[in-house]
């Protein structure tokens, strides 16, 4: 009777996932259409700004994030492709057109009050203090004062060895996704002398960075290397998480890392053991998935031609429900790969782990659980003495 039971539970299961396959673990909290292409997202405040490609600059509230409304808009010359805000001034990488200074101070009124040149394209941009980092293509990183947002001034540059596509800065570092050529540290404590100190490849080509908790995670399309920087003379990867689709970004915060991944749409990461990145939530959207910024319990995604998201993502974790003869501790899968990491706390005996007919696949233990032996598929997690099943998803 008991294994009749499981044998039903297991098929209502499946058929109960079914209508959730598009999303794990994060919610829709609202959106707002833009007119151009959202490439990419920077916050401050209860504001978003968001590089629309060629309708430039777009200043969203957020103060209800069910009800993200534009309020504002600068239309910067060229092509918005980054943006960072800091204070009353929004930075934008305006391609072909460098460096636009706008100050956001009224935001429903956003004007550009400033720009350089940066040849031969901006295409990212990262600002810390008075400087601002330009990710340059094969100009490399160029550093600009912003001290005088009405008359910024380059003030140093370094040339990396291929193509800077990406910037963050954290400290007296700046991090350069260098395309072909992977992360390249640079010294930026002496902004006239920016000095590379460190470099790591990556397998393919460098597209976005972001650094937190002494890493550096970079986007490198078919994945994201995971990069301790805690010695920045010595960056070396730690662990990588491969992507379905295209990684370009990518944005820290906490234990998590969050992808817009072209395949997908937004994915998170978590990162709390670095050497064993773990896919704990994702969203599927259906536009271009191109960036990502991360502001208390928000991450604002930037969807190519849908515009501005908010997502909440709400964590992996389930409160157990009492009950009957089978609980379901969520109705979403966990999706892994290679390692299946439990619960840090004492499992109940005869933990094991299940094949979708039901046979015993592998023995289970708290903690970390290799199954990169076992096939790809649906399988579950079976606590017997509790009568707990949760589905896992193995993948390569």
């Amino acid at each position: 009777m008991r294994t009749t039971m499981f044998v039903i539970c297991l098929s209502l299961l499946l058929v109960g996932v079914a209508p959730a396959a598009d999303s794990l673990n994060v919610r829709l909290i609202g959106c707002c259409d833009t007119p151009g292409t959202a490439l990419r997202v920077a916050m401050t405040g209860n504001y978003a700004y968001v590089a629309d490609y060629d309708s430039g600059l777009r200043v969203i509230s957020v103060a209800d994030p069910a009800h993200p409304v534009e309020v504002g808009h600068c239309n910067t010359p060229g092509w918005a492709m980054g943006v960072a805000a800091v204070g009353d001034f929004a930075y934008v990488a305006g391609l072909d057109s460098g460096l636009r200074v706008v100050s956001v101070s009224n935001p429903a009124h956003p004007i550009e009050v400033g720009h350089h040149s940066t040849p031969p394209r901006a295409l990212g941009v990262a600002v810390s203090g008075a400087y601002a980092c330009v990710a340059s293509e094969s100009t490399g990183l160029r550093i600009i004062s912003v001290s005088d947002p009405a008359h910024p001034a380059e003030v140093g540059r370094y040339n990396t060895p291929y193509a800077a596509i990406g910037v963050a800065v954290a400290g007296n570092y700046a991090y350069v996704a260098d395309y072909d050529s992977g992360l390249r540290v640079i010294s930026v404590a002496d902004p006239a002398h920016p000095v590379e100190v460190g470099h790591c490849s990556t397998p393919t080509r460098a597209l976005g960075v972001a650094v937190n908790n002494a890493c550096a995670y970079v986007a490198d399309e078919s994945s994201v290397r995971i990069i301790s920087v805690s010695d920045p003379a010595y960056p070396v990867e730690v662990g990588h998480y491969d992507t379905r689709g295209e990684a370009r970004v990518v944005a820290a915060s906490g234990d998590y890392v969050y992808i817009p991944d072209s395949y997908v749409g937004l994915r998170v990461i978590s990162v709390a053991d670095p050497e064993y990145p773990d896919e704990v939530g994702f969203y599927y959207t259906p536009g271009d998935a191109c960036g990502v910024a991360v502001m208390g319990d928000y991450a604002y995604f930037a969807d190519g031609n849908a515009g501005l998201g908010v997502y909440q993502f709400y964590g992996a974790g389930v409160e157990e429900m009492p009950s009957a003869e089978v609980q379901i501790a969520s109705p979403m899968p966990t999706i892994v790969r290679g390692v299946l990491r439990l619960s840090s706390s004492p499992l109940t005996p005869n933990c094991s782990l299940l094949s979708i007919d039901g046979r015993k696949a592998a023995e289970l233990h708290a903690g970390a659980n290799d199954v990169s032996h076992l096939a790809p598929g649906v399988y579950f997690v079976h606590e017997a003495q509790a009568q707990l099943v949760r589905k896992v998803i193995i993948s390569k």
